[in-house]
């Protein structure tokens, strides 16, 4: 058994995977280095360097035979951080290597596709969510800033619906779990990464003046419109799992 060890970005296990075909590895797994523990001594390691030459080669490779489309689901697979994404993602790409003719992906009949269109509804269930429970709270700079806690890393597929929706004005969404956000600022919309975790303390002492007063008219005018007597919450939770609700106003 060879181990190849990336970096854990998108890029690097690209170019673990061109290394597999490169080297004709066959008995061969692919691991985030944050997260190998050697188990089998007697295992070959082999650490790869991230070569965007080599990452591009597999992924215009991967356009090639399975589409766009098929490359979006991939990197799907890839955000979903699923312990099996890099098994799963190598064996796509050999197999639409092997079957360049075949849409390889909805072969449902082979457990690894299987596997990767269930991640990817999994993913697409969360990306729609994200967007529309995303609530923005208004800072002292004028920023307005949202907190998100997904269970998949969906920040890279939510970037363009906020970008496009927000134009004319900043923003700010941050990711809990996986401490990095996206920052717009009325002209680029990038990626940030600080080097600390955020402070919920300190943020909520950053809130704009208008911020809690926005807050508090919106929490009576919830529980003004709302009808008792008609309240459904087998419903309401389907609609609006609970573990969402630490988003919405309404609800603190």
């Amino acid at each position: 058994m060879t181990t190849l060890l990336y970096d854990g970005s998108f890029d690097g296990l690209l170019t673990a995977v061109f290394e597999v075909f490169e080297y004709r590895y066959k008995d061969v797994e692919i691991v985030n280095k944050e997260r190998f523990h050697q188990e089998n001594i007697f295992a070959e390691i082999h650490e790869t360097i991230t070569q965007n030459d080599k990452s591009q080669r597999v992924f215009k490779k991967l356009e090639q035979n399975i589409g766009r489309s098929g490359v979006h689901q991939l990197l799907k697979v890839f955000l979903s951080e699923d312990p099996e994404l890099e098994h799963l993602i190598l064996s796509a790409v050999r197999q639409s290597i092997k079957h360049p003719e075949e849409n390889i992906l909805q072969n449902y009949a082979d457990n690894d596709m299987l596997s990767i269109s269930k991640i990817c509804k999994s993913v697409n269930r969360e990306r729609h969510r994200m967007t529309a429970f995303v609530r923005f709270e208004k800072m002292q700079d004028g920023v307005f800033f949202a907190k998100i806690d997904p269970d998949f890393d969906v920040l890279p597929l939510i970037r363009k619906h906020f970008k496009d929706r927000y134009q004319d004005q900043k923003w700010m969404i941050y990711d809990l779990r996986r401490h990095y956000g996206i920052l717009y600022d009325l002209e680029n919309c990038e990626f940030f990464y600080p080097e600390e975790k955020l402070d919920l303390h300190q943020y909520q002492q950053k809130f704009h003046n208008e911020e809690q007063n926005y807050q508090t008219l919106w929490q009576r005018y919830f529980t003004k419109t709302n009808i008792v007597e008609r309240k459904n919450l087998k419903l309401h939770v389907q609609h609006v799992p609970k573990r969402y609700w630490k988003y919405l106003t309404e609800k603190w």
